[in-house]
């Protein structure tokens, strides 16, 4: 699962396999060129200044964050279809490589990114959200048939607990039961109602440019305040194996649940969304590059 674009050298070794195989996160060596963050910064300036080089299939130029919002914490779904520098970024071959031997697949394909911007907390009104609150990925995705997706996150500086960085619950995503818990709860003491039934330390990373964690669909994780004197920038890149499909998952109130992708992706002969859309979802491994 080599290619002369993925030097075996820089990928996940076999003792890397296997700590994510039972913590259910990894972080990567410095393995993306300085050259490739710094276009990524500015993408994500353009994007942000409303500069961008493609549509959504929808119409839209970009889904999320705009300006009129205020100094918040960023969300920005879909970044890396709409600027050239963030699909640079997302469709770097050791990224999905990497991925690709920390789930055991052969292919792996886009699901969607997230750009993402944390103000430093002194900066923010007081009303402004500090915290990513402890969250599980699967619980945002129950229309993917697998069960294996993974993300990489994708700091654009070096991070650490000063700057908010990710952390995750170790081994969360072996637990039996699923989680209800929320990306936009800024209240991270929910974690605690989980510890009468599970033991855990909780695990803040450390991050270096150039550097990224890889975390299973199913690991809680959730991030604190930026304490720094700047804002904490990064990129989500969520990723499927090859055999990721549509399904039909019914929710308590009798309707079925949705992702945003599905407005974008074209259909199956069966009018189900197509996560193989290759305009929407491209495969990143094999690169096809």
């Amino acid at each position: 699962m080599t290619s002369l674009r993925a030097p075996a050298h820089l990928l996940p070794t076999d003792e890397d396999v296997e700590f994510f195989r039972q913590h259910g996160y990894w972080i990567s060596g410095r393995i993306i060129p300085d050259e490739v963050i710094a276009a990524a910064e500015r993408g994500m300036a353009r994007l942000y200044a409303g500069d961008v080089d493609h549509r959504l299939p929808n119409g839209e130029s970009q889904h999320g964050w705009v300006p009129a919002h205020g100094d918040v914490l960023r969300k920005n779904d879909y970044a890396s279809l709409v600027v050239d520098e963030l699909a640079a970024l997302v469709r770097h071959p050791l990224i999905a490589a990497s991925a690709a031997r920390l789930a055991g697949v052969e292919e792996i394909r886009l699901w969607h990114d997230q750009l993402l911007y944390k103000p430093a907390e002194r900066l923010l009104p007081e009303s402004g959200q500090v915290n990513v609150g402890w969250h599980t990925d699967r619980q945002y995705w129950r229309t993917c048939a697998s069960t294996d997706m993974l993300t990489a996150w994708v700091p654009f500086h070096d991070v650490g607990a000063a700057e908010g960085s990710v952390s995750f619950v170790p081994g969360s995503h072996r637990w039996d039961e699923d989680v209800a818990l929320n990306f936009f709860d800024p209240d991270l003491s929910t974690l605690d109602r989980l510890r009468a039934d599970h033991q855990f330390e909780v695990a803040v990373t450390e991050i270096p440019k150039g550097a990224m964690s890889f975390h299973h669909c199913r690991t809680i994780h959730g991030s604190g305040p930026n304490l720094s004197h700047g804002a904490r920038r990064s990129i989500a890149i969520h990723l499927q194996p090859g055999d990721n499909h549509f399904v039909r998952h019914p929710l308590p109130d009798g309707e079925f649940a949705r992702h945003g992708l599905d407005s974008l992706v074209r259909r199956t002969a069966e009018g189900d969304p197509d996560y193989s859309d290759p305009a929407v979802c491209p495969r990143l491994w094999p690169s096809q590059q």
